[in-house]
């Protein structure tokens, strides 16, 4: 998948057997740790970033979402795709999904918790379970590739 590259769908679309989410996420680490966020009335963390837009490239919800929940302004041209994960939905019914596209950027300000985010944290795999099930797969990979503690 392209990281550049238009979606026609919506920000939820019917698929074979379910319905799927489709998100896009920013990758930020420090010391061996992601950054996460938790939103207010939930219990989970997830690595920041949301539901695309109709008609928004991944680049466009990156830069939307990383501003409206941490007030932090991404450089698109920094972007790197670091992978794409698909889990079940947290806190949605039986056969919705989630995908998330994860992308690195460098960034400029301090990221603090905006909008609908109640907490910014930062995690390591040793908190892996209190982070929803799309997250987990990237918290495997961040192990696996020595990037996370």
């Amino acid at each position: 998948m392209s990281g550049s590259g238009r979606r026609n769908a919506a920000e939820t679309a019917q698929a074979p057997g379910g319905t799927v989410i489709d998100t896009v996420a920013w990758l930020h680490l420090h010391d061996g740790r992601v950054l996460a966020t938790r939103s207010a009335g939930k219990r989970l963390f997830y690595v920041p970033g949301g539901k695309r837009n109709p008609g928004e490239s991944d680049l466009d919800t990156l830069v939307r979402e990383a501003a409206e929940e941490l007030t932090v302004t991404l450089d698109a041209d920094s972007a790197r795709h670091f992978g794409t994960y698909r889990a079940a939905a947290d806190g949605h019914g039986v056969g919705v999904t989630v995908t998330m596209a994860c992308y690195t950027a460098g960034f400029r300000g301090t990221p603090v918790a905006s909008g609908e985010i109640a907490e910014v944290v930062w995690l390591s795999y040793a908190d892996r379970d209190r982070t929803a099930p799309v997250d987990r797969l990237l918290f495997d990979d961040l192990r696996a590739a020595g990037l996370l503690l």
